[in-house]
């Protein structure tokens, strides 16, 4: 219960940051504002987020470090830990309402905002470590930690990129169109780590058969 009243007041928060963003620009919301749309006191909002960017980015990016490694741990054991954690990732973070046409604007104009989505990044490492883990069997769970971070370096590169691209593509009328394809940069990016990861997956499999 009170994990669940802690995500609740964290999708709160984060929900309120976005709308109060979308409705007065984000240079005209103060942590306090937020605070007070969610029902909370400042004191409150400082235990979930250290910036007012990171509670607006989190309304796009909430719980998508866990549907990531979910991801791969549900994919079937016959398919390669590469092709897991790729299409683990590539699925994520290219779901249709992720983020929506509004948000998208918001942050791909605003710099700080660029940053703070593109920072998010770093959220995924733990889950998908134990979510690789998992999948290796491993005793040694530096290899799987190594892994996701390189993952979500990797996710990181594509993500500065496809962001600054779009950004570029904003016109002053307020339009944005996603510039590239995202799930392309998002796969070139990650193609260097599959020799990693296939490599971790053979030593895996062959530990269990010795």
């Amino acid at each position: 219960m009170r994990e669940q009243k802690k995500r609740a007041t964290r999708e709160a928060l984060s929900a309120a940051a976005l709308r109060l963003a979308l409705e007065r620009g984000p240079d005209n919301v103060r942590v306090d504002d937020i605070a007070e749309a969610a029902g909370v006191s400042p004191r409150t909002y400082n235990n979930y987020f250290s910036s007012r960017e990171q509670a607006i980015v989190a309304a796009v990016t909430s719980e998508r470090e866990a549907r990531v490694a979910a991801a791969v741990a549900d994919r079937p054991a016959d398919v390669g830990l590469a092709d897991a954690v790729i299409e683990a990732i590539v699925g994520q973070y290219t779901a249709p309402d992720e983020p929506g046409r509004d948000a998208l604007l918001l942050i791909t104009t605003r710099p700080a905002l660029r940053d703070a989505f593109v920072d998010s990044t770093t959220a995924i490492e733990h889950p998908l470590t134990d979510a690789i883990a998992e999948r290796l069997g491993d005793a040694d769970p530096r290899t799987a930690r190594v892994l996701a971070a390189s993952v979500a370096a990797a996710v990181r590169l594509a993500l500065e990129q496809w962001l600054q691209a779009t950004a570029a593509s904003a016109t002053t009328g307020g339009l944005v169109v996603p510039s590239g394809s995202l799930p392309d940069l998002l796969r070139t990016a990650l193609a260097p780590l599959t020799p990693a990861l296939d490599a971790a997956e053979q030593r895996a499999r062959r530990r269990r058969h010795q």
